[in-house]
This record gives structure tokens, C-alpha cells and sequence, in this order.
């Protein structure tokens, strides 16, 4: 199943090759932000695609909540760049008692990716200077290693009532967790557990897909 692509910042349909310098760098163009990495994702989300994306991805982490809660479904996920990948992004969609339908999404990338931003639905690219002052919001673990994660501020933005946003650093990258609908952020105080699946093998399988995309 071929992934369509995208610019990481913006829904646009990207053309290409980028002109003179860029070529070497990306080989892409948004009409609104002009050279960038390649953004793919698929038309819905299926185990053919995600065996694509993780192909694409190679080593660059792509986080999974682990395990998936009975109920809960690989809803939509992307990847940026190739040869290296720049950023990955997974959203597991499912319910709860309190909330009702919940969508989480996980991003991990490098800094000026602006994935995370695009999905956070905030303007500017990276975490900014929330990350970091005083206590954390939440902590999520990776393996054995406890993450911490900050409150973004959505103040201003268009999606500021409908979702929370926390960042940190993991791996020397940036990792975005978007809960949508605000409340659900809740859910991440049972200090959630993510997997880097890319090189899951065979438990692959075990893992469900399917669902509406969610909009980001």
C-alpha cells in the first residue's frame, strides 16, 4: 500500500524536486513553506502500511502505547524524511468511561521537524520554552527509562480547547504526546508505557489497526 505524501507542517500536497540547493537536501516543495523533508502517510491505516513506514522510518523510533488497551486501534501514523527519517508519528484511537472517544498521538523528531507543532496544532515549530520549567505534567516510559513531559501551552491557537499537549526529550529528540479531547490527558497519569516498534518483528501482527483518521 503506497504512502501519499505531505508536507510535516501542513496538510499541502508537496511538488517536486525542489529547485537548486535545496535538491540535494530534500527534493520537495510545500506552496507554503517551500523545501522540506517528505511527510508520508497512508490512506487509511492497515498492517501493509505500517510495514512501510517502519521500513521507511529504519531506525528512527516510532513509539507505540504498549500494550494497546482492549478496545484501542492504530487509528492513522506517519513518517518524515528517508535515509534518514527526520520524525515519526503514531495515533491510537479508543475510548474511555469518562471522555468517550480519545485519540492519542505520539511524535518523536528532530528539532525544526514541526510534525509535533502540526498535530499539536500550535504555531510554532518546536516545544518551546515550557519544556523544562518546573515540574513536569506527566512522565510516560520508554523501556525502563521514565520520560518527562511538560504542558505546552495551546494559549491562542485554534485547537487551544480541544486537546492537550505535553513535550520533553527522549533519545535526543523531541516527543510530542496530543490527547484529544483535553480531558483525556488524565489518562496519561497512569504513567503510560511506550515501545519503540520498529524493530518489533513478529509481535507486529498482534498489534490493531483500522478506524476513521483522525484530522491533524
Amino acid at each position: 500500500m503506497p504512502l501519499r505524501t505531505e508536507c510535516p507542517r501542513c496538510p499541502a500536497p508537496l511538488g517536486g524536486p525542489a529547485e537548486g540547493r535545496a535538491v540535494a537536501e530534500h527534493g520537495w516543495s510545500c506552496p507554503d513553506h517551500g523545501p522540506t523533508p517528505v511527510l508520508r502517510r497512508p490512506e487509511e491505516a492497515s498492517y501493509d502500511g505500517f510495514a512501510e513506514h517502519l521500513a521507511t522510518a529504519g531506525e528512527f523510533p516510532t513509539y507505540l502505547p504498549w500494550p494497546m488497551s482492549p478496545g484501542w486501534t492504530v487509528s492513522d501514523f506517519a513518517v518524515v524524511g528517508e535515509g534518514p527519517a527526520r520524525a515519526t508519528m503514531t495515533c491510537s484511537s479508543g475510548t474511555s468511561a469518562l471522555d468517550g472517544p480519545v485519540d492519542v498521538f505520539v511524535v518523536s523528531e528532530e528539532t525544526g521537524t514541526g510534525l509535533g507543532a502540526r498535530c499539536a496544532g500550535t504555531s510554532h515549530v518546536d516545544p518551546g520554552p515550557d519544556v523544562g520549567a518546573g515540574p513536569p505534567m506527566v512522565r510516560v516510559r520508554i523501556g525502563s527509562q521514565p520520560v518527562q513531559l511538560w504542558a505546552v501551552s495551546t494559549a491562542g491557537d485554534d485547537h487551544e480547547l480541544d486537546r492537550s499537549v505535553v513535550a520533553g526529550e527522549a533519545g535526543g529528540r523531541w516527543l510530542w504526546v496530543v490527547v484529544r479531547p483535553a480531558s483525556a490527558v488524565l489518562l496519561l497519569r497512569e504513567e503510560w508505557l511506550l515501545r519503540d516498534v520498529s524493530g518489533i518483528g513478529p509481535l507486529l501482527v498482534e498489534v490493531p489497526f483500522g478506524g476513521p483518521s483522525p484530522a491533524w
